[in-house]
């Protein structure tokens, strides 16, 4: 007999509404995740592990209230101020580490690796879990906990591949903090209020901005395609040493790369998940602070990915957020600069018209009978109908490649 718990996360990853994110294994000792065939973390619940009636409706129960792929609401407390692309803030910030060694190794400017290097050397955290390079096999990426400057160092940079940072969490100290994306974040909150946390009182949370997470195929395909087999890689990057960094594979003696824009643009980009593409929070709303790149832009507002010394937007979500930006600062950890949040809309288009959109591609997937999440509080209608030529271009296509989809998969 299926169990609630089992039907409620079924139903997630039947519909396509799973982020991989990690927070039903969080939930419940039944459920691992495991990459799946298409390349993403999805979960596995083991029936043989004894549970009563109850136990099973309570868990489901849960589920249902905190899995990003069921409900989402966005964050709008009244105290704050709010933005239509980047959500509720306290104040906003153009960023970038101070020591030369951390920003050229992040991903932009090294704001969130000096962040978690400031962490547990000076703000009491007895660790960070964040996603970083396995050991055993470097082509994989897997939640790890950070406790020395080297460790941050060695987890910099942005991994663009499928990881549950959440279950990492379950292995660490329940005052470490968390650096994850925008989903996970979100349930990590959300579980904790549901465990009945103040937000004062849960981990300091770090966010990024999210542009989805492509499939491990991808990655594999990629390193492929420059003649070079996965199995043998040893170190692989997708960005950083330099903004916005190349992807670079080796496997000890050879070392192959491509840029940034190649390499995200012609090939990660395209294998995202369907999540991603409906997600209306790329930014990190529920985080306390979310970093994201501050590219240099063309006269349209496009990005131009020429290599440069990095900078980032750190966007303090919290008070408590504004604060640890405030002594980062004070500790000579990074640098800030006040900055317009219009300012950075124009340089993070993805961000700008994917929240644009997600009305009418959620909209589309009703229409191809699958379930969509319950989202509160990110005004998407409204966004939608102030774009009506996007979002009948982009309602079309979503609709004619869903019923593609759906027909392979009946075939």
């Amino acid at each position: 007999m299926t169990r609630a718990l089992e039907r409620s996360v079924n139903s997630v990853v039947r519909n396509a509404n799973c982020s991989g994110c990690g927070a039903c294994a969080l939930m419940s000792d039944r459920v691992s995740m495991h990459l799946d065939d298409t390349g993403y973390m999805r979960p596995h619940i083991d029936n043989q592990t004894p549970t009563n009636a109850a136990t099973d409706r309570q868990e489901a129960s849960l589920f249902d209230r905190v899995c990003p792929g069921r409900r989402l609401q966005a964050e709008a407390p009244l105290d704050r101020k709010q933005h239509e692309t980047f959500g509720a803030y306290v104040s906003s910030w153009r960023a970038h580490a101070i020591d030369n060694d951390v920003r050229h190794s992040g991903s932009s400017a090294g704001v969130l690796t000096a962040l978690s290097q400031h962490l547990v050397e000076t703000s009491g955290a007895t660790g960070v879990v964040a996603a970083g390079p396995s050991m055993a096999a470097p082509t994989r990426t897997v939640p790890v906990r950070i406790q020395t400057r080297d460790e941050a160092l060695a987890a910099s940079g942005s991994r663009y591949a499928p990881t549950s940072t959440l279950v990492g969490y379950s292995e660490s100290n329940s005052t470490d903090a968390l650096v994850a994306k925008p989903c996970e974040v979100a349930a990590m909150r959300r579980l904790n209020r549901e465990k009945g946390q103040r937000d004062t009182e849960m981990p300091m949370m770090l966010s990024f901005f999210c542009a989805g997470t492509p499939s491990q195929t991808a990655s594999n395909d990629l390193i492929t395609s420059l003649g070079m087999s996965p199995d043998a890689v040893t170190s692989l990057r997708y960005r950083g040493l330099g903004w916005p960094g190349d992807f670079v594979a080796s496997d000890g003696s050879t070392e192959v790369s491509v840029t940034y824009d190649e390499s995200w643009g012609k090939h990660l980009g395209r294998q995202l998940q369907w999540r991603c593409k409906t997600c209306p929070d790329g930014t990190g709303e529920a985080s306390d602070v979310a970093v994201g790149d501050f590219w240099k832009a063309d006269d349209r507002g496009y990005p131009l990915f020429d290599d440069a010394a990095g900078s980032s937007v750190a966007i303090a979500r919290t008070e408590r957020g504004h604060a640890l930006l405030m002594e980062a600062a004070r500790e000579g950890r990074v640098a800030l600069e006040p900055v317009d949040l219009d300012e950075v809309a124009r340089i993070q288009p993805l961000q700008v018209n994917r929240r644009r959109t997600v009305a009418v591609r959620l909209l589309a997937q009703i229409l191809t009978f699958r379930k969509i999440p319950r989202y509160q509080g990110f005004a998407l209608t409204k966004q939608a109908a102030g774009f009506p030529k996007l979002s009948l271009r982009t309602f079309v296509g979503t609709l004619q490649r869903s019923w593609k989809d759906r027909l392979k998969k009946a075939s």
